[in-house]
């Protein structure tokens, strides 16, 4: 039996990679945090590095970052160039570093370069959150990060707590007891843990994946102070891209992220956020196009303020297609209801 990472591996193999300068950036931005309780000016770094070492495996069905990887490993000193050529444009209190893959895989970022990064961010930020798979959450790891004195949180890409659907639709190749030791290892260090969840992976109806999240928030809750449901959107030389050209995969509707933030509201002490990117967009999440820029800005808007009354007034005509969607699509033998 051909396995995903096979397949992604075949996947991969057939695109073109654009070469990039290895002391420039994936990206920097700005944008809004939450900063205990109160909503802050944050800055994104992404860096480039060789790439996330399970992409290189195949990795994730829905994951197309790892064609943002070097094509040759940048150095300690790439590295370090591609830090301070943003360095003076970081006026944020939270901080956001990414590199498409893991940030504490010393194959992709360098322990020097790591300390360097993490020594000069702590004069600038009031926080920084850091991206890594839960198998880098080491005590040597948090240890030496945590000596620079700045306030940490490593986000993990949990994406749901069912062992079976990480494994078998996401190709993840790792289990919800990894993301439970990774967060009480870095809770030995005083270090805080985001997690982020996946709404709608393949081979999921609407429904199951609604079920499913509502489940893996709950279930993530008491290890995670900060749980962010990303809504799956169809990035390019992956699965889920192969099942979009076949008319086999639809993004989520924006009405069922509205109706699970409803429903674990209140349930759970962690901070629950969402930011739909590709909102609208046929590639993103979606209604019917017409309601879908004001659903964003009403989850956009929960995200920074956890008032759930920000989506009172929501409505539209294509609440009963949705509807229908989570009623019917069970019986369509594994097909979405496209729209």
């Amino acid at each position: 039996m051909t396995q995903l990472s096979d397949v992604m591996q075949d996947i991969r193999k057939r695109q073109r990679i654009k070469p990039y300068p290895p002391t420039e950036p994936v990206g920097f931005w700005t944008g809004e945090d939450l900063l205990d309780g109160k909503a802050v000016k944050s800055n994104t770094i992404i860096f480039r590095t060789k790439g996330c070492y399970w992409a290189q495996k195949g990795g994730c069905t829905m994951c197309g970052y790892t064609y943002d990887a070097a094509i040759t490993p940048p150095t300690v000193e790439d590295i370090l160039a591609q830090y301070r050529s943003v360095e003076e444009r970081i006026d944020g209190s939270v901080v956001k570093l990414f590199t498409s893959g893991s940030f504490f895989d010393k194959s992709e970022v360098p322990e020097k370069a790591r300390d360097e990064i993490l020594s000069g961010l702590s004069k600038k930020a009031s926080k920084v959150i850091i991206e890594t798979r839960p198998e880098f959450v080491t005590d040597k790891a948090m240890e030496d990060a945590k000596k620079h004195g700045v306030r940490l949180e490593v986000a993990i890409g949990l994406e749901t707590s069912n062992d079976k659907v990480r494994i078998d639709c996401i190709n993840k190749n790792f289990l919800f007891k990894d993301f439970v030791k990774a967060s009480e290892t870095a809770a030995k260090y005083g270090i805080t843990t985001k997690a982020y969840l996946l709404l709608k992976p393949p081979f999921l109806t609407e429904k199951d994946a609604m079920e499913d999240m509502i489940k893996s928030v709950l279930d993530a809750a008491p290890y995670a102070g900060t749980i962010s449901i990303n809504l799956c959107n169809v990035q390019r030389g992956t699965i889920v891209d192969e099942l979009f050209r076949k008319n086999a995969y639809r993004p989520p509707w924006l009405w069922t992220i509205v109706e699970i933030i409803k429903r674990v509201h209140g349930k759970t002490n962690s901070v629950i956020m969402s930011d739909p990117l590709a909102a609208g967009q046929a590639r993103g999440p979606h209604n019917c196009h017409v309601c879908d820029y004001e659903f964003a800005d009403a989850i956009r808007k929960y995200s920074m303020t956890q008032d759930i009354r920000s989506f009172d007034g929501l409505k539209c005509d294509c609440r009963l297609l949705w509807e229908k969607t989570l009623e019917l699509e069970g019986w369509t033998f594994g097909s979405p209801l496209i729209y």
